[in-house]
């Protein structure tokens, strides 16, 4: 298809409720086959690399990719969000520059951020890389996987396919990251395992994810359209509140997704190494089953901005509900699944050297479920632009965090950061609870 995907028929501004769910699960079907991919393959190549490197040199290996992935989360916005927002009414009205100079305005601030990360990298690793464990024969490689990991952030093409209901396209995009890592991972194992060898693999991957989104989106028609997109200055007075809503949604974005990075690096930093490498692999199999409150939330967000706007104070608490028991009934199953398999996949992957993690993936599947209960609630206030109120409970979660680590850390080490991310998110999903309650009661 070569033609812009306005030519396609605009979907409703305000589906009924029935409908939202039923596209928002038709959207997490495709997202959930390119995660399930992503979760196969990820227990293959975590394994060829935590047995290849050890215990310390995967947990080296875990603080240079978790710094760099904390500092592209830092610094970049989730314009996929802004897309969509502000994308929904130009793509149902047909109004093709507008929409042109949406892409083109997002796109520009990825680059920016880009550029603005790079630096701070650089001035990170001067600052702080001994501290990090990273020495003078890592910091060249560090640094190239991170500039990788900055210039490939993907939320602009993610954004315009998920406003054009492109899900199909962009699960494939994202099934390429597996399956590069894969077989790199098998490359790298049988011709020189090193630290330096993965991070360039895991950095491919991420330059061929990247070409992927921007392919799908060129086949679509919408580069083009991005590339006619004049005006760009004018966006602010184009669409009020466009520039706090990118702020905001950033803000409380980075701030979520940013601790869940923090932990890993003050374990390394406190620590050590090899307690890195063990949070890591723990925090990285947690992460995989409670990917799926992301999941969640990236699917309905789209379907939630087409309802909520004209949503009346009743089908708003009707809409909170059933995104709360549907995430509470997908937490129970998680749970369920790393109380009975948790450990002995955690042994499979990583080996002998691994099994004392349990209780760190143990407590991390736990947060990973309470944010999960959440998420209905957090795209909901989203999409009502009012991630401020988000952003300030997220920052509540994350002190007591920081408060409970330095508390329990010196008596639990890792295992005492895992229970610490634990307080946290329960924090967050208690306050998130009492925001639900307000919002379902407003007028």
């Amino acid at each position: 298809m070569t033609g812009s995907s306005l030519d396609q028929t605009a979907p409703a501004p305000s589906p009924a409720p029935r409908g939202m769910f039923r596209a928002a699960m038709r959207n997490l079907g495709w997202m959930l086959a390119s995660r399930s991919v992503l979760a196969i393959l990820s227990l293959f190549y975590l394994g060829i690399a935590t047995r290849s490197l050890g215990v310390t040199g995967f947990g080296r290996f875990a603080l240079i990719t978790g710094a760099a992935q904390t500092l592209a989360t830092l610094v970049a916005f989730q314009s996929w969000q802004v897309v969509v927002q502000y994308g929904v009414g130009a793509r149902a009205s047909g109004d093709a520059p507008a929409l042109g100079r949406l892409y083109r305005g997002v796109a520009l601030l990825d680059a920016a951020t880009a550029l603005i990360g790079v630096g701070l990298a650089w001035l990170i690793l001067e600052i702080w890389g001994e501290a990090l464990g990273i020495g003078e024969t890592l910091k060249r490689a560090t640094l190239i996987f991170a500039i990788v990991q900055l210039v490939t952030v993907r939320s602009t093409p993610l954004g315009i396919l998920r406003l054009n209901d492109r899900f199909a396209l962009a699960a494939l995009a994202d099934s390429v990251t597996p399956v590069a890592r894969f077989l790199g991972a098998i490359a790298v194992w049988l011709v020189h395992p090193t630290v330096q060898g993965f991070l360039f693999v895991w950095g491919l991957a991420e330059v061929l994810t990247a070409a992927a989104y921007w392919i799908m989106v060129a086949q679509q028609g919408d580069l083009a359209l991005m590339r006619r997109g004049r005006g760009v200055r004018h966006l602010p007075r184009e669409h009020p509140g466009i520039v706090r809503f990118a702020l905001s949604t950033n803000a409380s974005s980075t701030l979520g997704l940013s601790s869940k990075q923090v932990p890993l690096l003050l374990v390394g930093a406190v620590v050590g190494p090899a307690a890195a490498g063990v949070f890591r692999l723990a925090a990285q199999l947690a992460q995989a089953l409670a990917k799926v409150s992301q999941l969640l939330s990236r699917a309905a967000f789209p379907e939630v901005v087409k309802s909520v706007q004209t949503a009346s104070p009743r089908r708003l608490g009707r809409m909170l509900s059933r995104l709360f028991l549907g995430s509470g009934v997908a937490a129970l199953g998680i749970m369920a699944i790393v109380a009975l398999a948790g450990k002995p996949v955690l042994s499979l992957v990583g080996g002998r050297d691994f099994r004392h993690a349990w209780p760190v993936l143990l407590w991390l599947a736990v947060a990973g479920c309470l944010d999960l209960t959440t998420v209905g609630v957090d795209t909901v206030m989203t999409a009502l632009q009012r991630a401020g109120t988000v952003f300030a409970i997220r920052v509540v979660g994350v002190a007591v965090m920081f408060a409970a680590a330095f508390a329990l850390m010196p008596w639990y080490a890792a295992t005492g950061v895992a229970m610490a991310v634990t307080a946290g998110s329960l924090v967050v999903a208690l306050l998130m609870a009492a925001a639900a309650l307000r919002l379902s009661r407003r007028g």
